[in-house]
Parts: C-alpha cells; sequence; structure tokens
C-alpha cells in the first residue's frame, strides 16, 4: 500500500510539472574556419587553446577557468601563465594535448591539417578559429569563440564595447602619413603586413597610409622601403633597436628623424581585442 501511495505521488507530480523533462542536448554541430563539421560539447568543461589569440579571447570572456591547457606563446593577460603548457605550436605535442582531457580544443592560423587530422583521428573535438584578413573579423571570431565556451551574451557585451570604443575613436586632419610595419628585417629578407591583413586596416584607422597597401601577403623589398622612405615605421619594441641600429634601415628618413614606433606586438600582430589600444597609441604617436 505504501509502495502504491509513493507510485501515485510521483505521477501527480510528474503531471503537474507537464510531463517528464527531456534531457537539454549535450552536444552541438559547428562549422569552423577550415570549413570542418564538429561536434563539440554544449557546456565544454575543459579546454586547451592553441592560440595566443584564442586564449586572450577566453579571458576577456570571463571563460578563463575552462582553461586546462594553452602554448608557450599565450603569455596574455599575465595571469595565462599559470595555465599548463602544452609547448610550442609548430611542434605541437599531441600526447600532451590528450593527457590534459580536454573536452574541447581551440586552435588558430598558426596549426595546420596535419594537427587537426591528428586530433580528429583521437576522437577529440577540435575547433580552428583563424585570424582573417579584415579588423571586422574580430568580431566574428569573439562571437565564434563566445559559442564554443557558452559565453555568448558576454561576446556580445565584448563587440558592443569594442564598437562603441571604434566608433569613439577622435577624427584624423585627413593627412595620412606614410607608414612601414617592420615584421621582418635583415639578411634573411624583409616582411610586412601588405593590403589584404587586418594590421594594414589598424593601420588606416589609426590615420596612416601603408606604404605595402598594393602588396598581398608578407614579403617587402628593400628597395621598395628606401624609395618610399617612409614617414613612420613601427616595430616591434623588442626588435627596435637593432632595426635602428642596422643599415640600411638606419638611413630611413623615419629613423634619422626619431619617427620610429616601438609596439607591444600582442597588441598589433594578434587579431584580439587590444587592437584597439594599437590603434589609439599609434594615432597619439603619429600625432605629437
Amino acid at each position: 500500500m505504501k509502495h502504491n501511495t509513493i507510485l501515485i505521488c510521483m505521477a501527480l507530480l510528474v503531471a503537474a510539472c507537464g510531463g517528464p523533462q527531456q534531457p537539454s542536448s549535450t552536444t552541438d554541430t559547428v562549422t569552423d574556419d577550415y570549413g570542418r563539421t564538429v561536434v563539440v560539447p554544449s557546456h565544454p568543461q575543459r579546454v586547451v587553446s592553441l592560440s595566443p589569440a584564442v586564449t586572450e579571447i577566453v579571458f576577456a570572456l570571463g571563460a578563463d577557468s575552462l582553461l586546462v591547457g594553452r602554448t608557450d606563446f599565450c603569455a596574455y593577460p599575465p595571469e595565462a601563465a599559470m595555465i599548463p603548457t602544452i609547448g610550442g605550436i609548430s611542434n605541437l605535442n599531441i600526447e600532451r594535448i590528450l593527457s590534459l582531457r580536454p573536452d574541447l580544443v581551440i586552435s588558430g592560423s598558426m596549426v595546420g591539417k596535419k594537427v587537426t587530422d591528428q586530433m580528429d583521428q583521437m576522437g577529440t573535438p577540435m575547433v580552428c578559429v583563424v585570424e582573417k584578413p579584415d579588423f571586422e573579423a574580430l568580431y566574428d571570431n569573439i562571437a565564434a569563440i563566445g559559442r564554443l565556451v557558452n559565453k555568448e551574451a558576454a561576446a556580445d557585451s565584448l563587440n558592443a564595447l569594442l564598437r562603441e570604443r571604434v566608433e569613439q575613436l577622435p577624427a584624423t586632419d585627413g593627412h595620412e602619413p606614410s607608414v612601414y610595419y617592420v615584421v621582418g628585417f635583415g639578411p634573411t629578407g624583409n616582411f610586412t603586413a601588405g593590403g589584404n591583413t587586418f594590421i594594414n586596416d589598424i593601420i588606416r584607422m589609426a590615420g596612416g597610409r601603408n606604404i605595402a597597401a598594393d602588396v598581398e601577403g608578407w614579403s617587402y623589398s628593400l628597395e621598395a622601403l628606401v624609395k618610399e622612405d617612409p614617414d613612420y615605421i613601427i616595430v616591434r619594441r623588442e626588435d627596435s633597436a637593432a632595426f635602428c641600429g642596422m643599415k640600411p634601415y638606419n638611413t630611413l628618413r623615419a629613423v634619422r628623424q626619431g619617427r620610429v614606433i616601438g609596439i607591444e606586438s600582442g597588441t598589433f600582430d594578434l587579431q584580439v581585442p587590444r587592437n584597439i589600444d594599437a590603434v589609439l597609441y599609434i594615432r597619439k604617436r603619429m600625432n605629437n
């Protein structure tokens, strides 16, 4: 009798609640930037980032507690140093990644198809969110990572804040000083950001004219650099002294006139929220 009473009470409770609750979906299907269809967990608990940009965005979204692994190059914010590293990017240690038992791996532009194929064979979901040629794609990457780590509302808020900061950029005076960005220099060749890069957009938003805007890719000739003799040169801070002290770069007008802008590379080389800081910093230096 007691057993029957319990069953009746349970039946009444289910009826009152509108029937049995269906379990929520535990997985989603996404298409990543390499066109791969990947089944991912709806609420990942253990995430490994194989990209400094991905790591920075995950922190910006407040999802850093999910990170159980990162690369040696994931150095921002400083708190990222507390997360175990899986090593470099070009020589990824697959065994080390798997030892962290991730339920989701997010990679970026530096991870090739060979690694993605290996991860697929291991059965660990891996989604590639790569850097793209235009600044506007930053918003798309933030939204994509927000969906992956179940932080869509935070991604929307961050994008709204970034768009507001862009809209509030002070107007330029219409003068567009010529600018060259040093990616690589010296005996191994000269490399810069061409017109089909988001870095070109940052230079333009800062009020400058990229002298390599008509170049696709990264290679640039020394002869063209000397001929253009730009008004300003932007270089990674850690490379500034070596660049300015080396021939023939030390003969460039920007070097001789003290118009070399040393910049924190993470704000400029990665497609991350700090790109706005790079715009403001470069604009300020060119307006001094």
